[in-house]
């Protein structure tokens, strides 16, 4: 019993105990964020950088006994290991081993991994979870959408070469020279440090700049409705799996 208690504790989201358990994680993190953001200021002080070292042991011994009691209480542990989240828990302890047990300058590189403790917030959040169910919603509508970016992106890289190759050789070298116009000018980002001089690839801007439009807000409307419709689904009524007649018949 004790066993179950402790496995809802660590892996479920109903009880108290679980509550608590996800909030206190969900401040730790973000204190690690917090310390972390610190160390990057210039001139910290020994006693400081001293502090900032000892917080992050302690958090760091938190997350590792964390790891540990999650890996213990999973139905397949094997499973939990190579999880995607059972892999961001790893990797985001992971990188203070490695820089306190090795005296290597160029492994500090991995401490840039603590970064990924931001993403552990995701498994306490249920609007992340409803996030994620809207991509599972719109994911073959985002696909397709993703397949014909990507076509159009190359075929506006082919056209605008041919009417600014000879005008701009420098720049339009090639249709891979011109791929990074086509990504910023479709996107509607618009850098401004590639752009047509002729009147040709100007007015086939015109027409690419419309359909870059379309390229931002078509994607929008289909997450946003696939958001809505996720949001309908969570609060749902669950029906009765019995159903109405099994009911009459037990009645009866």
């Amino acid at each position: 019993m004790k066993t179950e208690t402790f496995r809802e504790m660590i892996h479920g989201n109903e009880s108290r105990s679980s509550r608590i358990f996800s909030l206190v994680i969900q401040f730790l993190i973000l204190v690690s964020l917090l310390t972390f953001s610190i160390e990057t200021l210039p001139n910290l002080s020994a006693n400081t950088q001293s502090v900032l070292y000892i917080i992050e042991v302690c958090i760091v011994a938190v997350f590792s006994i964390e790891y540990l009691l999650r890996l213990f209480f999973a139905e397949n542990r094997l499973k939990f290991v190579f999880s995607f989240f059972g892999m961001v828990d790893l990797i985001s302890i992971l990188p203070f081993y490695v820089s306190a047990n090795f005296d290597l300058r160029s492994l500090r590189v991995f401490r840039l991994l603590r970064l990924v403790r931001i993403l552990k917030l995701v498994r306490y959040s249920a609007a992340i979870r409803r996030f994620h169910r809207a991509l599972l919603l719109s994911r073959e509508e985002l696909i397709l959408f993703g397949i014909v970016m990507l076509m159009l992106i190359y075929l506006s890289a082919v056209g605008i070469y041919y009417f600014e190759n000879e005008a701009q050789p420098d720049k339009f070298a090639s249709v891979f020279h011109s791929l990074w116009w086509a990504t910023v000018t479709l996107t509607t980002v618009g850098y401004g440090d590639v752009y047509p001089i002729t009147a040709g690839g100007r007015t086939f801007t015109f027409f690419v700049l419309l359909i870059g439009l379309g390229i931002v807000a078509v994607p929008t409307g289909l997450f946003s409705s696939a958001l809505i419709e996720a949001r309908k689904l969570e609060n749902a009524p669950v029906e009765d799996p019995l159903g109405d007649e099994n009911l009459e018949g037990n009645e009866s």
